[in-house]
């Protein structure tokens, strides 16, 4: 780059010099971004370039990465593109300091790389909050007075969960979930020796060392089998609204991975203040976020020796193939 932005130097005017410069500014901010500190859920060599980056750049030796600025940014990444700032800046001669510091690229690569350094725990109850329309748009959900109620013309699919008991101890909001699956109805499969059942997993912070997924037996031929099922999950000290069960209907496969048929997701704060209740979850072929919900998904998908963040990636990148069980 150095030859390159030298030539351009000499060749051409200052104005066009400058414009050159902003636009590769933006560059260089969004490919560490999208490449280095969020790269795809299939590249886990963000971490290591982000050290080699600093390394070419003869930054290795002031790396501290127990230290950071006030946005939890590591020390070691304020290094790399302070770096940038300087060679962007060239002593005067290209872009000013405030142009740099303020610019909206460098302030969403701050934001990613805040994010970065945060707790499994904390970018999940993050995702929670900020992710109300996973399927469907987060419509569709049919409250009833039992299962009996069918959910209304145009939801296809469906599937019937019940929650119970949000009790509020001292300071502490103590969610006891037992959601008893009772049916699916209406299922879109078509294959032989079809073996639905259904999965339930509890997602949110501090479940680490408690039980998360919970599944039903599976059902010979049946298109809206009937489960009848209950599991106990014990409650935290947080509230519910950093909670939610996503449920997936399976066709269980011998000797091979189980096929997706639909799944839902069920925020636990809009159960919490219902008692006992029954809803009918439209099933969606996958899950839905905006660039929030993605970024959390990209760092936690690095976590390689993170069951917990290995788990929640699964589960969110999962998805009904286009190809299998149409009808």
């Amino acid at each position: 780059m150095d030859p390159i932005l030298s030539l351009f130097a000499k060749i051409c005017e200052k104005t066009v010099l400058k414009r050159v410069l902003k636009e590769l500014w933006k560059l260089v901010m969004n490919t560490m971004e999208k490449t280095i500190v969020l790269p795809t859920l299939t590249d886990q060599t963000g971490t290591q370039m982000i050290f080699n980056a600093a390394k070419d750049l003869g930054q290795l030796s002031k790396l501290k990465v127990t230290h950071g600025d006030a946005h939890g940014v590591p020390y070691s990444n304020l290094c790399v593109i302070s770096v940038k700032q300087q060679y962007f800046h060239a002593g005067g001669v290209g872009l000013k300091k405030t142009f740099l510091e303020k610019s909206p690229d460098l302030q969403s690569l701050r934001y990613a790389l805040s994010l970065y350094t945060q707790a499994t725990d904390k970018l999940i109850r993050k995702f929670i909050l900020s992710q109300h329309a996973q399927v469907h748009g987060g419509k569709g959900i049919r409250y009833t007075a039992n299962e009996d109620t069918p959910p209304e013309k145009g939801n296809v699919r469906g599937c019937t969960v019940e929650s119970c008991e949000s009790c509020c101890f001292s300071f502490f909001l103590l969610t006891s979930l037992s959601p008893p699956v009772v049916a699916a109805n209406d299922l879109k499969w078509k294959a032989q020796g079809f073996r639905p059942f259904v999965e339930v997993y509890i997602i949110g912070p501090h479940l680490s060392d408690k039980k998360r997924k919970f599944a039903t037996k599976s059902k010979n031929n049946s298109w809206s089998p009937k489960f009848n099922e209950s599991f106990h999950s014990l409650g935290t000290e947080v509230g519910p609204e950093s909670y939610e069960l996503q449920v997936c209907v399976k066709d269980y496969c011998f000797a091979r991975e189980d096929r997706t048929v639909g799944m839902a997701v069920l925020q636990v704060k809009d159960m919490a203040n219902k008692g006992s209740v029954t809803c009918w979850l439209p099933l969606g072929r996958r899950v839905h976020m905006d660039e929030t919900g993605l970024t959390v998904l990209r760092i936690l998908s690095q976590r390689n020796n993170d069951d917990v963040a290995k788990e929640f990636v699964k589960l969110k990148s999962d998805q009904r193939s286009a190809e299998e069980g149409r009808s």
